[in-house]
């Protein structure tokens, strides 16, 4: 019988780094989409406060010790590194763990490598600490976040993590080398 061996979506393609700026791989998270059911918006953000954490704004996110919850569209959101315990009956739950790449892209020319792949204005003044936006990344699908002031968290679908990396790791390099040109 064939051994299975368990790996990370970026397994052996991560980190990266030039210019400054550095992408690695997230650690491994718990992902779960929730979609309240009708009616119970109410009771949802109270079983999230119960797990430190609360319904998001659009295009926001809310983060406590370790755990996220990141608005994802309309009536959606990804809990990430947190049980979704007390959601049972007011919420469909979708595990995601094993169907997302997570990898946090930070350093002083982030924005600029971004600025590359993706159509939105990530400047902080627009896309603050904490920001949430399903985007465009090149010709994938992607959930990016504002985790830091030069950090961003940044999610693909998993089958999408080499092809992700390597755009990435393309416009880094490019970035890089503009002060080369004057």
């Amino acid at each position: 019988m064939p051994s299975l061996i368990e790996t990370t979506p970026c397994e052996g393609l991560l980190p990266v780094s030039a210019g400054g700026v550095t992408l690695t791989e997230a650690g491994p998270a718990r992902i779960t989409s929730v979609a309240p059911l009708r009616g119970k918006a109410r009771a949802v953000a109270t079983a999230l406060r119960k797990l430190g954490l609360g319904w998001p704004e659009p295009g926001r996110s809310v983060r406590s010790d370790g755990a996220a919850c990141l608005w994802t569209g309309r009536d959606q959101a990804f809990l990430i590194g947190a049980s979704p315990d007390g959601l049972d009956g007011i919420v469909a739950l979708t595990d995601q763990s094993d169907g997302w790449a997570r990898m946090r892209l930070e350093g002083a020319g982030a924005e600029a490598v971004l600025a590359r792949l993706v159509p939105l204005d990530l400047r902080a003044a627009v896309f603050p600490e904490g920001a949430v936006a399903r985007s465009g990344l090149n010709h994938m699908m992607a959930v990016l976040t504002r985790e830091g002031p030069d950090a961003f968290g940044i999610m693909v679908f998993r089958s999408m993590a080499g092809s992700a990396v390597h755009e990435i790791a393309v416009a880094m390099k490019a970035v890089a080398a503009r002060p080369a040109f004057g």
